[in-house]
């Protein structure tokens, strides 16, 4: 009777694992934007830091490349907030960008533009 409860309690902690797993999956997918309430002025300030100090790959923001358009200053600091945070989430990276950015759980994307996302 003690092996039943045994292999009745390991099947349930396994079960427990697989669940939080799955919600911790779902949880990571975000992506950090520019917040709606920031001003062009904040976030030009971000956004020059993000793609100079801040290391993001901001060639895909650059003229006829696939994400310059929308051409503006909200879209491109979307563009290099998530992929200053992408590659810097897992070593401690906030999406903050004194308080310009936001996180999102729908994908950014659009038309040939991908943000990237590392889960």
């Amino acid at each position: 009777m003690a092996h039943q409860g045994a292999v009745v309690l390991a099947i349930v902690t396994l079960l427990c694992i697989f669940i939080n797993m799955s919600t911790t999956y779902a949880d990571e997918q975000q992506w950090c934007v520019a917040g709606p309430k920031a001003s062009v002025d904040d976030l030009q300030k971000a956004l020059n830091w993000a793609c100079g100090v801040g290391g993001a790959d901001c060639s895909p923001i650059q003229p006829n490349q696939p994400c310059f358009d929308p051409n503006t200053v909200a879209d491109h600091a979307s563009y290099a907030f998530n992929s200053y945070w992408q590659v810097n989430k897992k070593k401690g990276g906030i999406c903050s960008f004194e308080g310009t950015a936001q996180l999102v759980s729908t994908d950014p994307s659009h038309g040939g533009c991908k943000f990237p996302f590392d889960p």
